[in-house]
C-alpha cells in the first residue's frame, strides 16, 4: 500500500521540508542554474527536480543530496541549511537594494499634518 509522505507528517516537519525546497530552488536560482540543466546534471527528472524544489517530503534524500550537488558541487546539507553559499550571500544583497522613488505631490500633501 502506498503512503503518502505528507499525509503522516506533523506540520512542523511539513514545514521544514517545504523550506529544503526553498532553499534549494534559492540555490539554483542564485547560481543562475536551469531547473532543466540541474536536472541533468543529477541524473534526475524535471518533475522530480520540481517535486524536490516544491518540498515533497516523498522523495529520497539520494535524490536531495545529488541534485544539492548538482546546483553547487562540494556543498552539504548543512551549507544549504546554513545559507552560508556566496551566491545565497550576493542574491540576498542584490534583493535588498531596491530604489526608492520620489511621492507624488498627492502622496507628500496627505503625509503633510
Amino acid at each position: 500500500m502506498k503512503v503518502r509522505q505528507s499525509a503522516i507528517l506533523s506540520p512542523g516537519q511539513q514545514e521544514e521540508c517545504a523550506r529544503l525546497g526553498q532553499l534549494l530552488a534559492r540555490l539554483r536560482l542564485a547560481r543562475k542554474v536551469k531547473q532543466t540543466d540541474a536536472a541533468l546534471r543529477a541524473g534526475l527528472s524535471r518533475n522530480t527536480v520540481y517535486r524536490l524544489e516544491k518540498g515533497d517530503a516523498g522523495l529520497a534524500m539520494g535524490q536531495v543530496f545529488r541534485y544539492l550537488d548538482a546546483i553547487s558541487p562540494g556543498s552539504t546539507l548543512l551549507d544549504l541549511l546554513s545559507e552560508n553559499d556566496p551566491a545565497l550571500l550576493a542574491l540576498g544583497a542584490r534583493e535588498k537594494t531596491k530604489r526608492v522613488r520620489d511621492l507624488t505631490t498627492a502622496e507628500r500633501q496627505e503625509l503633510d499634518f
